[in-house]
């Protein structure tokens, strides 16, 4: 056990008043994906935004909620895993989620890893390969998320899921809701008010936001970071992942506003301390 490259401590071990000293196993035991599926602690989940990332060091599955975290940070270098990390969550969450609950917003600059995903139901719109249309999508995202506040402040509520619960009773009591923010047009007679319907959560996956940055520049971070501290309530969530965290891509603005942070294997120290803070 002293030959070994590294250890780490585990400050924490549930049920024993101990600290541990965690050893690598020299035989690297392959975890499914199904295996966390099809566990309790994922099927007892009734989130949307549950996702499973795999296994502890005891074994158990480990189960997130993309809607407490409000948004995810992954960086790894290639071959780390972290694509593979990123589509398990995003299958585990289409497993939980129907095309009216979840809206995904993909950006695959490598054309290559989010594009399988092209087709399903629940994207809002096809896999996102050009930067300069990443930026709109961000943009869109933003506009859509001062809507849905005028909405919830119209209706009274703190969240979207107060705001779809306000939903739920009226129908429950057989009403429907108007849209307050509808404004007839002058020119049309007889008009109605559309009537309003449940909001999804949206959840935006950009595969190596590195390229939007080199691309598009400053303002894709102003976009970020707008909704990094806004969109919570609002029901929009960000994943961003990137090969590459250095100090100019995960920026003091960027990591100020996404405190949820997953690193793979990165290739040096000074890059487990930009995106971990430590290493």
């Amino acid at each position: 056990s002293l030959m070994v490259k590294s250890v780490r401590v585990v400050e924490v071990i549930p049920g024993r008043p101990t600290v541990g000293i965690e050893i690598p196993n020299p035989h690297r035991a392959m975890i499914r994906l199904r295996e966390v599926i099809d566990s309790d602690r994922y099927q007892q989940e009734s989130s949307p935004l549950t996702m499973a990332l795999g296994q502890d060091i005891g074994g158990g599955p480990v189960v997130a909620n993309l809607g407490k975290m409000p948004h995810l940070l992954v960086a790894g270098t290639t071959g780390s895993g972290k694509s593979v990390g990123v589509n398990a969550m995003l299958i585990s969450m289409l497993l939980k989620a129907k095309p009216d609950e979840l809206k995904l917003i993909m950006v695959d600059p490598k054309m290559l890893e989010l594009s399988v995903y092209d087709g399903i139901p629940h994207l809002l719109a096809p896999v996102v390969t050009d930067m300069k249309e990443a930026a709109n999508s961000l943009r869109w995202c933003v506009a859509e998320m001062e809507r849905r506040y005028k909405l919830m402040a119209a209706m009274g509520v703190r969240n979207i899921a107060g705001f779809n619960a306000r939903l739920d009773e009226a129908e429950r009591a057989g009403a429907q809701v108007a849209d307050p923010l509808w404004e007839p047009q002058p020119w049309e007679m007889h008009q109605t008010p559309p009537v309003l319907e449940k909001l999804p959560y949206i959840v935006v996956v950009i595969d190596e936001f590195a390229d939007m940055f080199m691309i598009v520049g400053k303002k894709v971070e102003e976009l970020i970071a707008r909704l990094a501290q806004k969109a919570r309530a609002a029901g929009i969530h960000l994943i961003l992942a990137t090969q590459r965290p250095s100090v100019d891509v995960v920026t003091g603005l960027i990591k100020a506003n996404i405190p949820s942070r997953m690193a793979f294997q990165v290739s040096s120290r000074i890059d487990s301390r930009t995106i971990l803070d430590q290493g």
